[in-house]
Protein backbone atom coordinates (compact mmCIF):
# COMPACT_ATOMS: atom_id res chain seq x y z
CA UNK A 1 0.00 0.00 0.00
CA UNK A 2 1.48 3.26 -0.61
CA UNK A 3 0.32 6.60 0.51
CA UNK A 4 1.36 10.48 -0.45
CA UNK A 5 0.79 13.15 2.19
CA UNK A 6 -0.88 12.87 5.38
CA UNK A 7 -3.36 10.30 4.42
CA UNK A 8 -3.64 8.71 7.41
CA UNK A 9 -4.06 11.57 9.97
CA UNK A 10 -1.01 9.89 11.77
CA UNK A 11 0.80 12.83 14.44
CA UNK A 12 3.96 11.25 14.73
CA UNK A 13 5.10 13.14 17.37
CA UNK A 14 1.69 11.90 19.93
CA UNK A 15 2.66 8.68 19.20
CA UNK A 16 6.50 9.19 20.32
CA UNK A 17 7.87 10.02 23.62
CA UNK A 18 8.91 13.24 23.33
CA UNK A 19 9.82 15.63 26.23
CA UNK A 20 9.59 19.64 26.53
CA UNK A 21 12.85 21.44 26.50
CA UNK A 22 13.30 25.45 26.90
CA UNK A 23 16.91 26.58 25.28
CA UNK A 24 18.82 28.69 27.96
CA UNK A 25 20.27 30.88 24.76
CA UNK A 26 17.57 31.81 23.34
CA UNK A 27 14.28 30.70 24.96
CA UNK A 28 12.21 28.51 22.55
CA UNK A 29 10.10 26.31 24.01
CA UNK A 30 10.16 22.89 21.86
CA UNK A 31 9.62 19.24 21.80
CA UNK A 32 12.78 16.87 21.52
CA UNK A 33 14.27 13.13 22.35
CA UNK A 34 16.68 11.63 22.48
CA UNK A 35 20.39 11.63 23.68
CA UNK A 36 21.75 14.47 22.00
CA UNK A 37 19.16 17.63 22.48
CA UNK A 38 20.01 20.48 20.34
CA UNK A 39 17.93 23.56 19.66
CA UNK A 40 16.02 23.84 16.32
CA UNK A 41 15.93 27.50 16.06
CA UNK A 42 19.61 28.99 16.94
CA UNK A 43 20.84 24.87 16.95
CA UNK A 44 22.39 25.15 20.96
CA UNK A 45 22.86 22.22 23.14
CA UNK A 46 22.37 24.58 26.38
CA UNK A 47 18.57 23.47 27.03
CA UNK A 48 16.97 22.12 29.65
CA UNK A 49 13.59 19.63 30.67
CA UNK A 50 10.65 22.79 30.05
Amino acid sequence: MCSVGDAFGVDVADSLNTKSYKCKDCGNEFQGMGKKIICPTCQSNNVELA
